[in-house]
C-alpha cells in the first residue's frame, strides 16, 4: 500500500462529502493492493473528517489488523462481502443519498437518463434486509447480511438497500466516487423528470459507450481534479 493510495481514499471521502454524497454517515473503502484479502478503510468517523491517521486494515470478515483502541465502523461487513464476491473490484462505497432512497422504496426504477449517468448501469437491483433478516435497524453488520447483499449485487456497479441507502463500487476509488457522485446526480435529475412525463432514458448501448468514455483519464482525472479542488482537498 502506498501514500498515494491511502491519500486518495481521504480525499474520496472528503469528496464524497462536499458533494454531499455522505454526511456524518457513510463510508468508502479500499482493497489492499498488496494482499487482497484485506481492504483500508477509515475508523468510524464523519468522512468529511476523515484523515490518513484514521485509516485501518481488515480482513474480509471485517477483523482489523491493528485495532489500536480504535473504533471501526459497523457496517464494514458490506465493504468486506463485496470484495469476497467481486475480484474485479478494489474499491466499495456505502452512503445514503437522500435523491436515491426514493427509488429503493417505490419500485420505481433508477435508470440513466443524461450521459454521464451511464456509468450507474442500465438495471440497478434493489436489495431488501427483511427477506432473510426479517424487521430491525436496517443496518449490514454481519457477513451473511453482507454476502447477501454483495449476491444481490451480483457485477454490477451499483445497487440500492431499500429504506438504507446504497452500495457503489469501482475498479479504483476514483472510478467509484464517479459513479457515486453521478448515481446521486442522474437521481435527482430523474426526479425532476417524472414530475413532468415519461423520461427518456439511455439505451443499453449509450450506457455502455457512455461508461466507457466516463472511465477514461480523459473524463476521471479531469472530474477527480475538481472535486478534490471543491473539496479543499488539493494539499492532503
Amino acid at each position: 500500500m502506498t501514500p498515494t493510495d491511502l491519500r486518495d481514499l481521504v480525499i474520496a471521502n472528503r469528496i464524497l462529502a462536499n458533494e454531499g454524497v455522505v454526511d456524518a454517515f457513510g463510508h468508502a473503502s479500499i482493497r489492499s493492493p498488496d494482499n487482497p484479502d484485506r481492504y483500508f478503510m477509515s475508523r468510524s468517523r464523519a468522512p468529511e473528517l476523515v484523515t490518513v491517521a484514521d485509516l485501518m486494515e481488515f480482513t474480509l470478515d471485517g477483523e482489523a489488523i491493528d485495532l489500536q483502541g480504535r473504533t471501526p465502523y459497523g457496517e464494514r461487513m458490506i465493504h468486506g462481502a463485496v470484495y469476497e464476491a467481486q475480484s474485479e473490484v478494489n474499491a466499495v462505497i456505502h452512503n445514503h443519498s437522500y435523491e436515491v432512497i426514493p427509488f429503493g422504496v417505490t419500485g420505481v426504477p433508477l435508470k440513466p437518463i443524461m450521459h454521464t449517468g451511464g456509468v450507474i448501469g442500465s438495471s440497478i437491483p434493489t436489495w431488501d434486509i427483511r427477506d432473510k433478516f426479517g424487521e430491525g435497524d436496517h443496518l449490514v453488520v454481519t457477513m451473511d447480511q453482507g454476502r447477501d447483499l454483495a449476491h444481490c449485487l451480483g457485477n454490477r456497479r451499483v445497487a440500492l438497500m431499500k429504506r438504507h441507502g446504497c452500495v457503489v463500487t469501482g475498479r479504483n476509488i476514483r472510478e467509484a466516487v464517479m459513479t457515486a457522485v453521478y448515481l446521486q446526480i442522474n437521481a435527482k435529475l430523474l426526479l425532476l423528470s417524472l414530475q413532468l412525463g415519461k423520461p427518456d432514458y439511455l439505451t443499453p448501448l449509450e450506457v455502455e459507450e457512455c461508461t466507457a468514455r466516463q472511465m477514461t483519464p480523459l473524463a476521471l482525472d479531469r472530474a477527480w481534479e475538481y472535486w478534490r479542488v471543491r473539496a479543499g482537498a488539493d494539499k492532503i
